[in-house]
């Protein structure tokens, strides 16, 4: 066995008891920046309206088919009488507000703070425009008042919306609300995945999960079933 005592140890910086009750002094005032983004976000979004939020990457370009079908499918949206709700960002966010704006319709932009994205994109309407420090808050306004999730074909961020209003309707946090995934072929692994592993094989998934989610690949299923839903449920915030 060899003698690993002269291999040099990582250093932890400790922190003084005076440190921590900075920290303590900086974590009181944090409170209060969470309750004003909560607090503006809220009164802003309940002058709105019922509607649905469209997800995707960023990253998507003007002449990828997925932005010319998140311009239609928000557009259709607006045509049911709902608004739109976005990350606020570029790509699928912007091609969606696009959408809703041309259709005369709500445009909102629920817009977080990064270092490499530094402007909401021109067509959220201005008045509703809500800036968040906070992914957490922001998350939270967007399954508040969303009477539906499209989620097109993105990243972590997508990813991330995805499973957590999956995870709080599976656990009756919130009442169910369609979550339609749009492009079989760009979701059917992750889903294939679901299914024969963390369903059939880990069975740490119930079966019946699955049907928590529908997978389209057209502009006019993805509406459909949000319009069907609503046919049959009442709209109302989800909390």
């Amino acid at each position: 066995m060899s003698d690993n005592s002269n291999t040099p140890k990582p250093k932890m910086k400790s922190l003084s008891l005076k440190d921590w009750s900075e920290i303590k002094s900086d974590n009181a005032w944090v409170i209060f920046k969470v309750m004003a983004e909560f607090v503006e976000a809220f009164e802003k979004l309940t002058r709105i309206g019922p509607c649905v939020s469209i997800f995707g990457s960023a990253r998507t370009t003007p002449d990828n088919p997925y932005y010319q079908q998140a311009e239609e499918i928000a557009s259709k949206i607006v045509n049911l009488g709902y608004g739109v709700i976005t990350g606020g960002g570029p790509g699928i966010m912007e091609a969606a507000n696009k959408g809703a704006k041309n259709a005369k319709g709500k445009s909102v932009g629920l817009c977080i703070r990064l270092p490499f994205e530094s402007t909401h994109n021109i067509y959220i309407d201005r008045d509703r425009i809500i800036d968040f420090d906070y992914f957490f808050v922001r998350k939270v306004m967007f399954v508040k008042y969303s009477q539906g999730f499209i989620v097109m074909p993105g990243g972590l961020g997508t990813l991330d919306e995805l499973f957590e209003a999956y995870t709080l309707i599976q656990t009756q946090k919130i009442d169910p609300f369609p979550i339609v995934l749009v492009g079989k072929s760009y979701w059917n692994g992750l889903l294939e995945w679901i299914k024969s592993v963390v369903v059939a094989k880990e069975h740490n998934v119930s079966p019946a999960d699955l049907d928590l989610i529908s997978v389209v690949d057209s502009s006019d299923e993805a509406v459909e079933i949000i319009d069907k839903f609503y046919k049959k449920h009442e709209i109302s915030p989800n909390f």
